[in-house]
Order: structure tokens, then sequence, then C-alpha cells
């Protein structure tokens, strides 16, 4: 490992070891403390980006940076959260908080929260800024840095950034935020590794079921109790999940893994046309990342109701988390679930709603820069492809401002990096994670 590489890590551990668990809107600014931690942290490690770029504090506790380029028209905007989710540290072999180094070389894993999600591509995209900039180098067209407080729990911190920058009118010709990566056997059949670059994400809405009832004591119970009722509406919905349909991105993937595909799936996915429809019903039992793609998801996440084991609840809440998949809204989702559930004794609320986001097109300029960046940093042999971003991120406040909005995390993950997002043992493979500042530093020299 070079001297600047085992810099470029210990900085990244600092930065970890910052606990910048999300805050939940409303809390108080004494909370923030980690996060003005973080960002004076960042000024402190990065000293020639500071000197060159222009920072503002958005929203409270989120950056935006300004790069200026020898052309301010159709700037590229790299995006990344400087929050993380709470951890259960219990759960962990290590300290979530202490980004310890296990291992030597290339594969030394660094264990952490935030490794991945997202200080991972926020510290390497700090790491290419402040290296080019002490290089001299002048990026032809402007590039802002968009890093938001709050995107594991509202997202206003990347809403005000796209105000801001609205207001300026500024239309960036690229935005770039997390979301797919490089991967290996996460489609049947392909066995190269593959680059899964968000074309548009899901749509994320809450519902609330409740059923209500008089309440009283539990030695008494109603015939049909408001939990019961709960009980039944949760169950039909789970047992009748939204219809499966393959969207464009999709389709496209699976034309582009093509001919990288082997076995029997080749000709299928080759003529994905005809087989299509097919797929879209089989790939439900093949894992829950498969049935994602293909069909809009419900899950009740919450369920609450008496406040004592021995006393009826006067009401019986589900929190049903929705996630959208482009062509279904809010409103026909809503729909769909009062149809399934079939009880007028059961109210149907959405407390929140996010449409799916617009599809960015896989051709052209701005998705060419992103495959060139790819092949260059992170190898000739990977297959860069569309898909459809599971999860919600910040990039779709975006969409407001940009017709090129893209989400990829140019990290090589494995099956295991990927489960523990969101999870106990969080971490990424140092190899990994220092390709992917050669990616930004690439993306950037495109232009």
């Amino acid at each position: 490992m070079t001297r600047p590489d085992a810099a470029a890590l210990d900085r990244f551990r600092e930065l970890l070891r910052i606990p910048t668990v999300s805050m939940p809107p409303g809390e108080p600014d004494a909370e923030g403390a980690p996060f003005v931690r973080f960002r004076d942290a960042v000024e402190r490690l990065y000293p020639a980006l500071h000197g060159a770029l222009e920072r503002e504090v958005v929203g409270g506790y989120s950056l935006l940076y300004r790069w200026r380029g020898a052309d301010a028209a159709a700037p590229l905007v790299l995006m990344a959260h400087i929050d993380v989710v709470p951890v259960v540290a219990d759960e962990w072999d290590r300290d979530p908080f202490g980004a310890e180094t296990v291992g030597a070389g290339d594969d030394a894993e660094i264990h952490a929260r935030g490794a991945v999600d997202d200080k991972g591509a926020l510290v390497a995209i700090l790491e290419a800024v402040d290296a080019l900039v002490a290089e001299g180098f002048t990026p032809q067209r402007d590039v802002y840095l968009a890093f938001g407080h709050n995107e594991e729990v509202a997202g206003d911190g990347a809403q005000a950034i796209v105000e801001v920058l609205r207001q300026r009118g500024v239309r960036p010709s690229l935005v770039l935020d997390e979301g797919g990566a490089v991967v290996e056997g996460a489609i049947p059949g392909v066995h190269v590794p593959t680059a899964v670059i968000g074309v548009a994400e899901r749509g994320v809405m809450t519902v609330h079921l409740t059923a209500r009832e008089l309440g009283g004591h539990a030695s008494t119970p109603p015939r049909d109790p408001a939990t019961a009722r709960l009980a039944r509406a949760v169950l039909r919905l789970h047992r009748r999940p939204f219809p499966t349909r393959l969207v464009p991105p999709v389709r496209a993937m699976f034309e582009t893994v093509a001919p990288h595909t082997t076995g029997p799936l080749r000709p299928v996915f080759a003529s994905i046309g005809v087989t299509g429809r097919l797929l879209a019903k089989v790939f439900p039992r093949l894992g829950p990342e498969l049935n994602a793609l293909v069909r809009t998801t419900a899950v009740v996440t919450e369920l609450a109701g008496a406040a004592g084991a021995n006393v009826l609840a006067t009401s019986a809440r589900a929190s049903v988390n929705v996630r959208l998949l482009p062509g279904d809204t809010a409103a026909s989702a809503a729909a769909r679930i009062r149809r399934v559930i079939a009880d007028r004794h059961v109210e149907v609320d959405v407390a929140s709603a996010s449409e799916p986001s617009p599809v960015s097109p896989w051709t052209g300029p701005a998705w060419d820069r992103l495959v060139a960046a790819t092949a260059s940093a992170l190898g000739e042999d990977v297959l860069p492809t569309p898909y459809i971003q599971l999860g919600a991120s910040d990039s779709r406040w975006f969409t407001a401002i940009s017709d090129h909005v893209y989400r990829f995390t140019p990290f090589h993950l494995t099956r295991g990096e990927r489960e523990a997002l969101h999870s106990h043992n969080e971490r990424i493979r140092v190899g990994s994670w220092l390709r992917g500042i050669e990616f930004y530093r690439d993306l950037l020299r495109a232009g």
C-alpha cells in the first residue's frame, strides 16, 4: 500500500468514527453536534479542496460545494449523505464507530457504520477532488458536491440544496448519487461483474391501517376485536401482493446482460420481449431483490395495540412500507390496498408518499461518461447496465432540476457487504474503496 493510500484510509477512518446518526425532524440543534464535528473535520482534513471550492451550509447541516470550472453551464453534481442509521451495538462483532481495519492488503476490511452507506462514497469524492485540486486541475464545467445530512429520515437537507440550485438557474447535465454497485451473482446466469446503475428509483410511501373498538378488560373480549380485524387485514395484504411486470429499465437490464448469460437463461433474456411476462412471474421466487425489481412491494413494519397485556386495544394499528414501481402511483397503490383488505372497519390512511422518480436515459453523453469511468477505474471486464434503484435516495429531489440523474456507488460489493447495509457489521474492503476514488477522479477528468 502506498503512503497516499494509507493517508486516505486514515482520513476515511477518522470520519467514520464520528457518529452522525440521523436526526429525526424537529430534533433540537444541540443534537447536531456530531454533524458540526464532521463538518469541521472535513475542513481540516481537506485543505486543498477548501482552498479552491466555495462551501455553503444549507438546511442546518447539509453541505454544498461549488468547484468553478471553465464553463458554468451544464455542471456535474456528485452526491452523498453525511448521516448514518442507528446501531444496536450488541449485534456488532466490533465497535460500530471504531472503524477497525481487519486483515491486510486490498482484502482488508474497514468495519464501521457508514462504511458503505454512505460515507464510503462521500469520502471517496472528497479524496478525488482534493487530489485533483492539489494537481492544479480545473474542470471543464462547474462541479457541485451535494452532501445531505438527513437522507435516512427526511431528506429535507437535500431538498434545500435543490432549492438553492433551482433559484440560481442551475441545470446539471449529470447528477450521480449512491445506488447500485459492482456485483456478481445478483442476476441468475450472469457471472461477469456487473455495474448496476440506477436510472430511476421506486417511490416510497407509508400507509397506516387502523382498526378501532371501545376497549375494556381483556377477560371479556368482543367477538371481533380490533386486533383480530387488523390481523385479518395484514394477512390479506400479504397473501395478495401487487402484480408483477417488467418496466423498461429492467427490460433493458436483461437485454444488456443476455450476451453474458450462461446456460438456459441466455435465450430467455435475449428474447425478453416474448418471455418477459413469464420471467416477471418467476422472479419473485428467486429472492427478494428480483421480486422488488418486478413489482410494487408492501410490507408491514410496525404493529401497535393496547398499552397493557390485559387491556383491550381501543385501536390497533399497522404501518405498511410501500415501494412503488414506476408506473404505479401513491393513489393507485392506496386504492388497491383498500380493495385487497375489503373491510370498511379498517381505516387506510396515507401518512406520507413520494412518487417514483422519472426515468433517466441509458444512452447519450451523461450515460457514456459513467460507462467510461467504470471501464477505466473499475475494469474493462465490468458490464454496466441500467436498473431500477430499489431504495429511496436523496437523488429523487434532483430530478426537479436535471433529466440525467443516476444512482451508482462505485464499489465492488459482495453479497455479504450488501446485506450488512442498515444491519450489523457494515464493512468495505480497502481495495474496493480505493478503486472508488479512481472512479470519481476519472469521472471528473472526463469533463
